[in-house]
Formats: C-alpha cells, sequence, structure tokens
C-alpha cells in the first residue's frame, strides 16, 4: 500500500513496521520459550504484544492508508463494514475497556492461565485476544482513523482512566496472589514489570490523547488573522 502512495509520510511506514517487528518478537524463538517458562518474561511480552505493538501500528494509520490506495469499491465496502452495529458495538469505549482489561483479568485470575501452557491452541488463542483487544482498545481512545466514530472526549478519558486503575490493581494484586502455576518471587517479578512497563506506554497514550483534544479546540489562527480587518 505504502508503494501505491508515496506521499505517505514515512515515520508511519517506520511505525507500522516496528508495530509488526515488536508483535513477531514474542512469538519467535528465545524469547517465545522464555515467556512460557518465566512469568518476568511473559510480562515483557504482555507489554510488547498487547501495549506497545498496538500502539505503533495505530500510529501509523492503517485504516487511513488502506482507503487511499484501494479502489473506491473497496473504500465503500470498507466504510459500510466500520460503520455497522457490530463494529459500532465493539467500538464502544466500555467494550473496548472489557476485551482488553477485562480479558486480562479473566486470563490472570482463572485456570485459563495454566490451561494457555498446557495447550498450544489456547496458547495461541489467549495472545491473539491480547493483542486485538489492545489494538482495538488503543484505536478507539486514541479515534486517528477517519471511518471510526468518535466518542466524546470526556468519555475516552474516563475510560483510559479506569483501564489505567483496573491494569495497576491487577499488577498489584500478583504479591499476594499469584496467578495459578506462579511462584510468588516470579509473580513480584512480572508485577513489577506490569506496573511500571505499563505506566509508561499509558503515559503515552495520555499524552496523544490531550495533545488531539487541545488542536481539536483551540481557535483557528488562520481564521482569527481573516477576521481582524473586518472588525475594524
Amino acid at each position: 500500500m505504502y508503494l501505491k502512495d508515496r506521499s505517505w509520510p514515512l515515520h508511519r511506514l517506520l511505525l507500522w513496521i516496528a508495530g509488526l517487528i515488536f508483535g513477531a518478537s514474542v512469538m519467535v524463538e528465545p524469547f517465545a520459550s522464555m515467556m512460557h517458562h518465566r512469568f518476568d518474561y511473559h510480562m515483557y511480552g504482555h507489554l510488547l504484544l498487547g501495549m506497545l505493538s498496538p500502539l505503533l501500528l495505530v500510529l501509523s494509520r492503517p485504516v487511513t492508508l488502506l482507503l487511499k490506495t484501494s479502489s473506491v469499491n473497496f473504500s465503500r465496502k470498507v466504510s459500510r463494514l466500520m460503520q455497522s452495529r457490530y463494529v459500532s458495538f465493539i467500538s464502544h469505549p466500555v467494550t473496548a475497556l472489557i476485551l482488553n482489561i477485562g480479558g486480562l483479568w479473566v486470563l490472570y485470575r482463572t485456570p485459563l492461565f495454566s490451561l494457555m501452557h498446557e495447550s498450544m491452541l489456547v496458547y495461541y488463542l489467549v495472545h491473539l485476544h491480547i493483542f486485538l483487544a489492545g489494538y482495538l482498545f488503543t484505536s478507539v481512545i486514541l479515534a486517528f482513523e477517519p471511518m471510526m466514530h468518535r466518542y466524546s472526549f470526556k468519555l475516552r478519558s474516563i475510560v483510559l482512566i479506569v483501564s489505567i486503575a483496573l491494569h495497576q490493581i491487577l499488577s498489584k494484586s500478583f504479591y499476594p496472589y499469584p496467578p495459578v502455576g506462579v511462584e510468588k518471587i516470579d509473580a513480584e517479578k512480572g508485577a513489577m514489570i506490569m506496573y511500571y512497563g505499563g505506566d509508561v506506554i499509558e503515559l503515552i497514550i495520555i499524552y496523544l490523547l490531550c495533545r488531539n483534544w487541545y488542536y481539536s479546540v483551540r481557535p483557528n489562527k488562520h481564521l482569527i488573522i481573516q477576521r481582524k480587518p473586518e472588525d475594524r
């Protein structure tokens, strides 16, 4: 798609490539094996697959590029899909929050975490969900893509704050209550990685969300300059 539109900013292509690399890195050796046997590496994988990779991919704006480089008929089909009831439902900030953070609570507070290490099918399905839910949530909160319904800044901010709080509570809960099959010392290491690593990425999202809000409400300087002679 990039080759069809050379005007597309190079930095977005680099963000896309970086997002794919970070996301794929958790599924290749030796990192995949380390994630499978060590909870601290599992948490590094969670940050890469569920937070950093989705953020980089969202910043690259793939849907926008797809619509710019596709035929009119295909773009209309994509537009209809983005406006469908199903997409409208899952792209609501509250729904995205439940799928993203709610999925993590289910993973670490049920036997699902232990089952994931016993079945490769469950292992891959869980990681696929973590990536897709992370991408959906980040995309909904930042609302960069033109075809996605933009909910109010207030609603997205509240949902983001709730998400951060639930993410931190979950990580702190590993100290007294480690996930099934995880030793207490390993759980504490993973909790620190999840807590502080998540903070860094969440701060970036907060900055981007607030910056977009600022640019959307600030006065248009060009219009103000044009109006000055008329006011006289």
